[in-house]
């Protein structure tokens, strides 16, 4: 396959010798230049930049062709770190990731539920303290904080707007907030967005031609990346799957949601329905009735082969591949993972169903299949996938772009 160039349109020259070196080295200058079109000049001028600055190390030297051997350039991954911090009513994930991509610290606490922004912001800042000395970084070392959301957002202010699962944070200004309680650079993004940053740049879906991260933690929604590049819609509020409304899906034949029939809350409710109906189960629901505990007690129950547990997990995964074959069908998707906390537990039984209802019903599938899979990162894929955008925020400041060759699977 003909190696692609990187697009100089959307790029600086620092971001694309960084990413390229982040992810392809040890790599010489000689090839970078012919990866990014840049002359010599240039390229040996962003090299010097980027070796004083401590992001790149020389990496020893490639095999001779019969001259001098070239000096292979390689990331120096503990000269900076960035968080990640994944917002969400059922759980609050963070991660610390090094400059060459990798966790080098994760933290799962309970959710921001009902608790006042402002008064969760501070705790956050409370966390991020902690949590940072514990893995003994040098504060100095840190980039900034992605923090991640369910949308819909105004990444343009920095605000959440009125996202259904975090209702008490409407028109909240999240990223001034954390910023003022933690002095560090803030970019704030939609969950399912970060999520498919997070595959992306994990080398996972790399070569994907089309791709989507299907991301549930209290709700449902999509991330996309489209040949190379992050789409995200006129305001960055592409991929609300889970406000795709059904007719005669809902109980009597009414309307309801994608997240109304598929996501926790539903499933919970469901088996809270099933039991009091005098099902049998093995499933242990909460005594306070807290729906993500209800969810997650389905899911203990479901890999245990329990009836009932597994039949709701399944109309909800099917309810969920009606989204995902329209979504397959309208952009010609080549693959499609699934990520978020809400799938730790069961998420083989959503790809085995989706996985089904893609071969059956993708209308392309003549010419191409569609990978189905669970993400790498699976939980983490959203905080991985903010810390991502905040490091190329201030390291490498450009748009997701192609960085390697794209093909159709197979």
């Amino acid at each position: 396959m003909a190696r692609q160039r990187m697009s100089l349109a959307t790029a600086t020259s620092r971001g694309l010798v960084l990413d390229l070196i982040r992810m392809h080295g040890p790599i010489s200058r000689v090839e970078l230049a012919e990866r990014t079109g840049l002359t010599q000049a240039t390229m040996s001028n962003v090299v010097r930049q980027l070796l004083i600055d401590g992001l790149v190390l020389e990496a020893g030297r490639g095999e001779s062709t019969g001259g001098k051997p070239r000096v292979l350039l390689g990331i120096n991954p503990a000269s900076r770190f960035a968080i990640g911090i994944q917002l969400g009513a059922d759980t609050i994930t963070y991660v610390v990731t090094n400059l060459g991509g990798a966790i080098v610290g994760r933290l799962r606490t309970k959710g921001a539920g009902d608790a006042a922004p402002a008064d969760a912001v501070r705790a956050i800042g409370s966390q991020i303290t902690s949590f940072v000395s514990s893995l003994g970084i040098d504060t100095d070392l840190i980039v900034g904080i992605g923090v991640v959301a369910p949308g819909p957002l105004d990444v343009d202010s920095g605000s959440v707007l009125a996202p259904p699962t975090l209702q008490s944070w409407s028109d909240f200004p999240i990223e001034s907030a954390l910023a003022d309680v933690t002095s560090l650079p803030i970019v704030l993004d939609n969950d399912a967005t970060a999520a498919a940053v997070g595959d992306f740049w994990s080398g996972a879906v790399a070569n994907a031609a089309a791709h989507c991260s299907i991301y549930m933690g209290a709700g449902l929604g999509a991330g996309f990346v489209l040949g190379g590049t992050v789409y995200r819609g006129a305001s960055s509020n592409a991929g609300e799957l889970g406000q795709i409304r059904l007719y005669g899906a809902g109980s009597a034949g009414t309307s309801a949601t994608i997240e109304e029939t598929a996501g926790p809350k539903a499933i919970a409710a469901n088996a809270r329905a099933a039991l009091a109906a005098g099902r049998s189960s093995t499933i242990a629901l909460t005594d306070d009735g807290d729906p993500f505990g209800d969810f997650a007690a389905v899911a203990a129950a479901a890999v245990r082969n329990d009836e009932l547990a597994r039949e709701l997990i399944t109309e909800s995964a099917e309810s969920l591949a009606d989204a995902v074959v329209a979504m397959a069908n309208l952009l010609d998707l080549d693959s499609i993972v699934l990520s978020g906390p809400s799938f730790s537990v069961v998420g083989s039984l959503y790809v085995s169903v989706i996985r089904q209802r893609v071969d059956a019903e993708f209308v392309a599938r003549a010419k191409h299949g569609i990978r189905v899979q669970l993400s790498p990162q699976l939980t983490d894929a959203a905080a991985v996938g903010g810390a991502t955008l905040i490091m190329q925020k201030v390291l490498a400041p450009r748009q997701l772009g192609v960085v390697a060759p794209v093909a159709v699977w197979q």
